[in-house]
């Protein structure tokens, strides 16, 4: 694993994958959309600016509010975190390492 190990709670796990890991953009207002099922509007908004400040998650906004503030925003998953997040979304066991010794 990388030297950045990335802990995700339900709320944050909700987000990233209704975000999706490629670098489309959705809207707000989609997002809370495909998240209102996990989490309530304004639990979306505390999550999603939590992501934001760690930087895993990038907008065309930073300043919102409100349910109505967030809807109107795009965001996106932050290329440079797409693989710890990947690798945080769905953990691999670490391989042991062979005990072959090469003879020479």
């Amino acid at each position: 694993m990388s030297g950045r190990e990335i802990n995700l709670d339900g709320g944050e796990i909700s987000i990233i994958k209704a975000l999706g890991l490629s670098s489309g953009e959705m809207l707000g207002a989609d997002l809370i959309d495909k998240t209102t099922t996990d989490l309530a509007p304004a639990e979306v908004i505390d999550t999603i600016k939590g992501l934001m400040s760690m930087g895993y998650v990038d907008a065309d906004k930073t300043g919102f509010y409100s349910v109505e503030d967030l809807k109107g925003i795009y965001f996106r998953v932050n290329s440079g975190y797409s693989k710890e997040l990947k690798d945080a979304l769905d953990p691999q066991p670490n391989r042991p390492k062979s005990k072959r010794v090469r003879r020479e």
